[in-house]
């Protein structure tokens, strides 16, 4: 790579060249090779003879270099230092060097002579040399919260011309103000290559906020792009300003649980050893943050502290709170009671917090516990009641079995389905679950027991008419009842009395309703015969319709 520059004393102008105007600039890089235009190619008049190229040498006096005649294909090389073997000339006349380096920084000069004319092209070479990657050494072991510390240095080799470096903390740059960031460059030359070393030391003072911050540095050159070193952090030591005490136990606090005390504090680095106030109780423990309570008990329960071992003004408080649930219910286990008797139940109930109650009965939820003062068969079966605090549950129950002698509540009788059966049911209260006796004999078609009520059924086939007892026992004693039982003769003929016997109280029923409807219109009449003068008996053609329905009544 190389480019062209035109100066005129400082100034820097486009590379548009007239003979003897301007002194051209090349640059090359370091270690290729490096090559020089002459007349920016366009060196080969009319009647050119030979192309000479010259340079100055260090004590200022001019060397030839070579000469190329226009009618021979190779040059001559005139030099007899080190550039003897390092230079050539190209198609177009620009001269060739070799391994460029930083002594190849001089003024090359292009001599042209043709029939006509002598003209001569000078080019100034500059040779650059991109740097190392920059790396950061001499880091800080840690940084103080508030003190100017020398961070680190920041070095880059072998650059021509020297590289520029540039801090930067989080990839923000860092400014030398003097005081709380210093920054200090340094430029050193390698005495046989004639490169430069750049190093930069970076006095930095840290906050606690660096704990977590990122350093690099950034290395700026003409031959770019921009190099960036690794990051580096760094520990960042100041003092506690605060502890706090935590409580490592899973939530609530229960009786024989473990709870381990932790106390932690905000310094760096942190302090390994700590005072422990158990309920007024000092305990030290070194080399470690923790202190375990094991097995605790209510008694347990109150404040905890923590502090450092050179500060008990700097302290941090916990309250710690047992839980715990005591419950007591009468009774438990299996009751017995008799029918019409009562239960008293009574839970006590003592928890470090209000407790939840809840009571279920055979696996169902009660809103309140039933009243015991007379009990009945339904209330027989399973309570359980169940108490509770966050995170402790206590259940208790009692089994409640209510027994009585049997009595019978109800026997009645209708015809099956088919109609040629009659199916008797005797629907009785008992407990322990009584047994049944027909006095006849049949099908016992179902028999049902809840809750102390019991249903039994019986199918007969009567051939005449039945008096049918029902007898219910258990060990308490025993209970019976009578229905009657008509044949299917004697049924039909008494479903038809039934019938006629509704029919005559219909027809009767119908001659009132017409008698009264009659009276309520003549007394109706009556009242206009009164307005009008008639007298009060009516018409005696009324009173004969009258006497006529009475009669009809009466029959």
């Amino acid at each position: 790579m190389q480019s062209v520059i035109c100066l005129f004393g400082a100034f820097i102008a486009a590379a548009v060249f007239h003979p003897g105007s301007c002194v051209e600039t090349v640059i090359g890089l370091y270690g290729e090779t490096i090559e020089v235009p002459c007349n920016n190619g366009t060196n080969k008049p009319d009647g050119l003879i030979f192309t000479k190229w010259k340079y100055v040498k260090d004590d200022g006096s001019p060397g030839d270099l070579l000469v190329k005649q226009a009618q021979k294909d190779e040059a001559t090389v005139s030099a007899t230092d080190g550039y003897k073997s390092r230079v050539s000339i190209a198609a177009n006349s620009s001269l060739l060097i070799v391994q460029g380096s930083l002594a190849d920084q001089r003024v090359f000069t292009c001599m042209v002579v043709s029939l006509t004319n002598l003209e001569e092209y000078s080019v100034e070479v500059k040779v650059h040399k991109k740097p190392s990657a920059p790396v950061i050494k001499n880091n800080a072991k840690e940084l103080e919260n508030g003190k100017l510390t020398q961070l680190g240095e920041c070095v880059v080799e072998n650059a021509n011309p020297p590289a520029d470096l540039i801090w930067m903390k989080n990839n923000q740059p860092l400014v030398d103000d003097g005081k709380t960031i210093i920054i200090t460059s340094t430029i050193t030359k390698d005495p046989v290559t004639g490169l430069s070393s750049t190093s930069s030391r970076l006095q930095y003072t840290a906050r606690k906020e660096d704990v977590e911050s990122q350093f690099t540095c950034t290395a700026k050159h003409v031959t770019g792009p921009d190099q960036v070193s690794e990051a580096e952090t760094f520990p960042i030591h100041y003092p506690t300003e605060k502890v706090s005490l935590q409580v490592v136990s899973q939530s609530p606090i229960r009786e024989g649980d473990d709870v381990t005390l932790k106390c932690q504090a905000d310094g760096n680095p942190p302090p390994t050893s700590f005072s422990f106030n158990i309920k007024g109780k000092k305990v030290t423990v070194t080399d470690k943050d923790v202190y375990t309570l094991t097995g605790v008990t209510r008694a347990d329960s109150g404040i905890y502290k923590c502090s450092l071992l050179d500060n008990d003004v700097m302290e941090s408080t916990q309250f710690v709170t047992v839980s715990f649930l005591d419950v007591s219910l009468t009774p438990t286990g299996k009751v017995l009671k008799k029918l019409g008797e009562n239960v008293t139940v009574s839970l006590e109930k003592n928890a470090s917090s209000e407790a939840k109650v809840t009571w279920t009965k055979d696996n169902r939820k009660l809103d309140k516990l039933p009243d015991f003062s007379k009990l009945t068969y339904s209330d027989a079966g399973l309570y359980v009641c169940d108490v509770s605090i966050e995170g402790i549950k206590r259940s208790l129950s009692f089994e409640l079995t209510v027994e009585g002698t049997p009595r019978i509540t109800s026997l009645t009788k209708h015809r099956s389905n088919d109609g040629k059966h009659k199916v008797l049911t005797c629907e009785a209260e008992g407990s322990p679950k009584p047994d049944v006796q027909w006095s006849v004999n049949g099908t016992n078609d179902e028999m049902s027991y809840v809750r102390g009520k019991a249903t039994f059924k019986l199918t007969v086939v009567p051939t005449k008419n039945l008096t049918v007892s029902c007898l219910v026992t258990n060990k308490h004693g025993d209970d019976a009842k009578e229905i009657s039982v008509f044949s299917q003769k004697n049924e039909d003929g008494a479903e038809q009395a039934k019938v006629i016997v509704g029919v005559l109280v219909g027809l009767i029923v119908v001659a009132a309703l017409v008698g009264l409807t009659y009276w309520l219109y003549i007394k109706k009449t009556r009242q206009g015969s009164w307005k009008t003068g008639e007298k009060e008996a009516g018409t005696s053609e009324e009173s004969k319709k009258l006497e006529e329905n009475n009669h009809k009544a009466d029959v």
